[in-house]
Order: structure tokens, then C-alpha cells, then sequence
């Protein structure tokens, strides 16, 4: 009896293709910083999970002091609050 050799289509998926989805706010500041720290073009060669713990930590504490800092709308209040912290820190240590 001889075999059928032919392959069924039936079953074979075509790959998916991933859908870009629209930028967020926070995709768009994260990808700023990426780029200033200098990390931008390591990201569009390997991915973001390519990146290695110093490195996606660098962006992430880059971007909470850059968010601290827009928090005041000018470097004197943002200065004035950093003295206020201190003062109240280094005032209940000699109490």
C-alpha cells in the first residue's frame, strides 16, 4: 500500500506578528532618558531585556530624579524643599 507523502496545510500557523502599540507617556520620558544616559542604541540593537540590571536601574533612578526635579516648576523651590528635608532630618537626630 503506498504512503501518502503529501503534507497537510491544516496545521502550519503563520508566526504572529506583534502589533505596535501607541507610545505611553511613560514609554515616551523612558526612551528620553535611554537616550541621554547613551543606552538607546544598545536598546534598539538587543531589546529592552537586553539591558542589564545597572543598566535598566541607571534609567529608572535617572527618571525619578528627573520626575522629582519637573514636581517644581523651577530649581529654587526644588532647592528650598531639599534644604526644608534637611533640616527636619538633621533636627530630629539632635533632639
Amino acid at each position: 500500500m503506498p504512503t501518502d507523502t503529501t503534507k497537510s496545510t491544516t496545521n502550519t500557523k503563520k508566526p504572529k506578528k506583534k502589533k505596535k502599540k501607541p507610545l505611553t507617556p511613560v514609554d515616551k520620558f523612558k526612551i528620553e532618558v535611554a537616550k541621554e544616559l547613551g543606552l538607546w542604541d544598545k536598546i534598539k540593537k538587543v531589546g529592552w531585556a537586553g539591558l542589564s540590571a545597572a543598566e535598566t536601574g541607571q534609567i529608572g533612578g535617572y527618571m525619578t530624579r528627573k520626575m522629582r526635579q519637573r514636581k517644581f516648576k523651577n530649581l529654587g523651590e526644588y532647592q528650598i524643599a531639599r534644604l526644608k528635608r534637611q533640616r527636619k532630618n538633621t533636627g530630629s537626630l539632635q533632639g
